[in-house]
């Protein structure tokens, strides 16, 4: 019998000691100066230790886990040596200032002002506000990870949508270029973390299309424009149906459209990831197919293990995995099935790696950590009356009967991006094989694309 208490008292007595034992931005010592704020590695630590939200989440992945202490030390060590890169995912968010947002709301705010106001504030108060970046900075080395393929254009293709998540997230990366910049290229990633930092590689959530439809090459002149300010992958669809294919909600599960087609051309000639994350299974073959380049699931599952809409089909992740991209598994409960938690989501990888080798399976979380902070701010921000509001178009999420628990959620927190490395371990795969799924295949398919 496992003695796992023993190894769950000391991870969580020591819990701060594997991430934020490295230096800050590479500096040699015990301190490193942020806009003229000196943080402390040893008062991290005793923060991080002291974050319930952060232990809880471990405590609940340790339950399930239940790893022997030399397979929890192996794991961890494995994870603080290692180049993480998650393969899509959100940085850490800030929390609203409810005063400002009650002003707003009191003072006539539309629903449209009220949305940009939010995503403002929690993609970028952690890059101007003291005690905000403090709680960014405690989860960025509590969950080890080096570099997030960051959801930075809001989901859709047009043009002035896009633009604004890549604001912010430009914005709060160029404050905050000591710790955490915005990478340009695979060599910045592999240099923060030869210097102990973090850094984001920008995502966005459709391909910008100024839908003048004059010609296909005016249509297709933004993804350059796009890539140049720094969007290395973008998604053919979201959910819904485009001008480029279906997305993965639409029933009628159309292909790649002759657009599609141009499209697909140009992001492999620019320089930009096709991800299909977010399209129909057959959209998502159609563009493997087109792709000369490696294209990626970048955060989905296995339907062979659960079959759900935002899964993919052996045949497409085979397609995907011809053209040397990847399939990242996500952290969501309802896309897992089963148990859906940890163990569910390593039941997949685990799938993935078995079928279709090891050089072809990321991590996407697809779910991000939100600051303590959050639930007193809310508490000043007025309720709109309870009234009811519209569906927005973006989501179009088929019903299903599956119910998502607490500790499903708690055991895949962003903070246990250690423990995923750890279930790995556990599971019986090199230290080889787990760099390349936690980091190195999200890295190889960066370099081509640029190639």
């Amino acid at each position: 019998m496992k003695d796992t208490s023993k190894s769950r008292r000391r991870f969580l007595k020591t819990s701060a000691g594997f991430s934020s034992a490295i230096g800050l931005a590479g500096i040699p010592g015990a301190t490193k100066t942020v806009w003229g704020e000196t943080l402390d590695l040893e008062e991290q630590k005793k923060r991080i230790g002291a974050n319930e939200k952060i232990q809880d989440a471990r405590a609940a992945a340790l339950k399930i886990l239940k790893p022997t202490q030399k397979e929890l030390e192996h794991g961890l060590e494995l994870h603080e040596n290692s180049l993480v890169f998650e393969s899509y995912g959100f940085a850490p968010r800030a929390a609203l200032d409810g005063d400002r947002m009650r002003t707003a709301i009191e003072s006539g705010a539309t629903d449209a002002e009220l949305e940009d106001l939010r995503e403002d504030m929690y993609m970028t108060r952690w890059a101007t506000v003291p005690s905000e970046r403090i709680e960014f900075l405690d989860a960025m080395k509590a969950a080890g990870v080096t570099c997030i393929f960051q959801n930075a254009g809001q989901e859709g293709f047009e043009v002035h949508r896009l633009v604004k998540r890549l604001a912010r997230y430009t914005y709060a990366t160029d404050l905050m270029r000591d710790v955490v910049p915005k990478a340009v290229t695979p060599d910045d990633i592999v240099f923060a973390k030869e210097q102990n930092r973090h850094c984001l590689y920008f995502s966005g959530n459709g391909v910008p299309v100024p839908q003048d439809w004059l010609s296909a090459e005016e249509e297709l002149a933004y993804i350059k424009i796009f890539f140049q300010l720094g969007i290395r992958m973008m998604h053919l669809t979201y959910n819904r149906r485009n001008m480029i294919g279906d997305g993965c909600g639409e029933p009628a599960n159309g292909g790649l459209s002759d657009f599609g087609h141009a499209v697909v051309a140009e992001m492999n000639r620019t320089g930009v990831i096709v991800d299909i994350a977010h399209s129909g299974w057959q959209t998502s073959f159609d563009a493997a197919m087109a792709s000369v380049k490696p294209m990626v699931a970048s955060h989905s599952v296995c339907c062979a293990v659960h079959e759900h809409f935002r899964g993919k089909p052996d045949n497409v992740i085979k397609a995907i995995v011809d053209t040397g991209g990847y399939i990242g598994i996500c952290c969501i409960p309802r896309y897992l099935g089963g148990e859906g938690n940890i163990k569910a989501m390593l039941n997949h990888i685990d799938y993935a790696v078995k079928k279709f080798g090891a050089n072809h399976v990321t991590i996407g979380t697809d779910v991000a950590y939100s600051s303590r902070a959050s639930a007193e701010e809310n508490k000043k921000i007025p309720k709109l009356n309870n009234r009811k509001t519209r569906e927005p178009w973006r989501s179009l999420w088929p019903k299903d009967d599956f119910v998502e628990t607490p500790e499903m959620t708690f055991s895949m927190a962003w903070t246990n991006w250690p423990l995923i490395t750890v279930g790995l371990v556990q599971r019986g795969y090199s230290d080889y094989d787990i760099r390349k799924i936690i980091g190195g295949n999200a890295l190889r398919v960066t370099k081509a694309a640029l190639a």
